[in-house]
């Protein structure tokens, strides 16, 4: 069926924490276009799984490890990536932070370093400090617009004795680079080098550009699936980041151990709910035309943003996103105090975004824009940025 994206759904009254936690700062009245979650509705065999489901009558308790949602999840993993994954090694996560959280705690000790990639997801940090680990930051190199992995400072990370492992964003949030398979290569290398490990948050991975292809880790090395963990969701790819459900890959027969007593023997979050289970399969298997629709709509709202920065705001500057629907921009050119930028946007502007300098220092006065929304919002926003920018 065609879908209509254009269509502006009113989320107040539903608990939307994107309406309703607005980050801190923010006007009540800002257009919020911060979290990442779509404003648009889901897929129509999704919602009628959900009303199928609701006709049931009964929500008890539900099973994960079925045959139908194995079949499902493995099927959409051979149909998008051509990767073939084993049943008995994939696992349920009330969601990616959580699974990270998870397998933190059992992979590392007190003390022990974790690399990440800043700018990166703020959640990454949050999780490492929070559990009294500490950070190994390997920055990515940022010229004229553009990220690198810095591989002379990745491996002089991976040799840190104190370092144990790399959170890899792939796709990466919030530049949206998708790695190319070199690139992976040589990450896999280090970390063997190294005897590391590499846990891979790819719930991205469905949101690429046309003609850009991501490569799961565990696909491009097999060989050292014993040290990798691959985190996958259908939260970003099908607007179901409420439904607490992720699928988490974990190869190693020792660390399914770990995992499974510690979800569910210590602290009993193993279990998905109906609803979830019920989307997820309709999502695999019956939604593949809305998500062509969408990655088209998002690609013409990317697009918009790119040609509006470069002909009314000149000396910003949009990174390449080739995976996310995350717009990522540098106001550096602008503006170099990152308060002032945030109290620009929220008090000028009266928009809400990700403020680039939660992602790290590295995100000195870059915005992050969620282009998830119908283009009508998109345009009001970029005009709001132009104005908010003209009174410097």
């Amino acid at each position: 069926m065609q879908y209509d994206f254009d269509q502006i759904v009113d989320r107040t009254g539903t608990y939307a924490c994107k309406l309703e936690a607005l980050p801190e700062g923010a006007p009540a009245d800002a257009m919020p276009l911060w979290v990442a979650d779509m404003d648009f509705p889901c897929a129509q065999p999704i919602i009628k799984a959900l009303h199928d489901r609701i006709d049931r009558k009964i929500f008890g308790y539900t099973m994960y490890e079925s045959d139908q949602v194995s079949q499902a999840i493995l099927g959409w993993y051979k149909k998008q990536f051509d990767w073939d994954v084993s049943q008995e090694d994939v696992f349920f996560s009330p969601g990616v932070v959580p699974a990270l959280a998870f397998l933190i705690r059992f992979l590392t000790q007190e003390g022990d370093g974790i690399i990440i990639q800043r700018p990166v997801y703020h959640p990454f940090t949050n999780k490492i400090l929070s559990s009294g680990r500490k950070i190994v930051n390997n920055p990515l190199i940022y010229q004229d617009g553009a990220y690198t992995v810095d591989f002379e400072d990745l491996e002089r990370c991976f040799a840190d004795p104190t370092a144990k492992g790399l959170l890899l964003c792939s796709p990466h949030n919030p530049v949206g680079r998708v790695w190319t398979p070199e690139e992976l290569r040589k990450m896999v290398e280090l970390a063997k080098k190294y005897g590391k490990w590499i846990i891979s948050d790819e719930i991205h991975s469905d949101l690429v550009r046309k003609g850009v292809v991501h490569t799961p880790l565990l696909k491009l090395a097999p060989e050292y699936a014993d040290h990798i963990v691959v985190c996958t969701a259908p939260s970003k790819t099908f607007n179901l980041a409420g439904m607490q459900l992720s699928n988490i890959v974990i190869p190693n027969k020792e660390w399914q151990k770990q995992w499974s007593a510690l979800i569910n023997d210590q602290f009993s979050v193993g279990d998905a709910n109906p609803f979830a289970l019920a989307a997820v399969v309709a999502a695999y298997t019956q939604c593949d035309d809305w998500l062509e629709q969408v990655k088209d709509y998002i690609d013409g709202n990317l697009q918009y943003i790119r040609d509006f920065v470069a002909r009314e705001l000149p000396k910003a500057k949009m990174s390449d996103p080739q995976g996310t629907y995350l717009a990522w921009i540098d106001f550096n050119g602008y503006v170099q105090d990152p308060k002032k930028l945030e109290d620009l946007m929220h008090n000028t502007a009266r928009l809400a975004f990700d403020e680039g300098y939660i992602f790290g220092e590295e995100g000195s006065c870059f915005e992050r824009i969620n282009a998830a929304t119908p283009r009508a919002n998109i345009e009001e926003c970029m005009r709001r940025i132009k104005a908010a920018i003209d009174t410097l």
